[in-house]
């Protein structure tokens, strides 16, 4: 749906405007009962979308890049495989002001499971342990075979990740659309 109603029709008003595009283009949505609602377009990758989709990615991303920038956008044809499903985890009063420096356990466990990648966003090392240093603290990304299974391993290495007053949403993927 979301390709026929908003990529479709805003690459060919590009086009019919003499700008065709070709490149990366983020579209943050809004699921409503009406339908998605464009929030925004960036022609960059969304982080954490990115860290969701990539991991999916069988293609080379290097020769698909270098085809789009040489102009021959169906040179390579896009691989991908599964489902992911990224949350993010967040230090207490993100997005307002938050602490920095709050010791993070549970990271290697949580690495540790199949299917599950973890990406630091706002961390560092201090004193030989990883801490919070930023808002959006950590990405944790399940991946499997559907989005029901890329969800229950996601959440499980969430499960196993502490940090004082870290929060996360809890209905991600509670709705899968497709």
């Amino acid at each position: 749906e979301v390709g026929r109603t908003v990529i479709a029709p805003t690459l060919a008003a590009l086009a019919a405007r003499g700008t065709p595009y070709l490149g990366v283009l983020y579209a943050g949505l809004k699921l409503t009962p009406a339908g998605p609602k464009v929030l925004e377009f960036n022609a960059r990758f969304g982080d954490p979308e990115t860290q969701a989709v990539l991991p999916l990615l069988r293609s080379d991303l290097y020769r698909l890049l270098m085809d789009a920038v040489e102009g021959r956008p169906d040179a390579a044809p896009l691989q991908h495989a599964g489902a992911a499903l990224a949350v993010v985890l967040a230090a207490p009063g993100y997005p307002g002001p938050y602490p920095k420096g709050l010791p993070i356990r549970g990271l290697e466990q949580a690495a540790a499971l199949p299917g599950v990648h973890v990406f630091h966003a706002g961390t560092e090392r201090a004193e030989g342990r990883v801490v919070t240093a930023g808002g959006r603290v950590l990405a944790v990304v399940g991946r499997a075979d559907t989005p029901e299974q890329a969800r229950a391993r996601a959440y499980a290495a969430v499960r196993r990740v502490r940090f004082e007053g870290m929060h996360y949403r809890r209905d991600i993927g509670t709705e899968v659309v497709g």
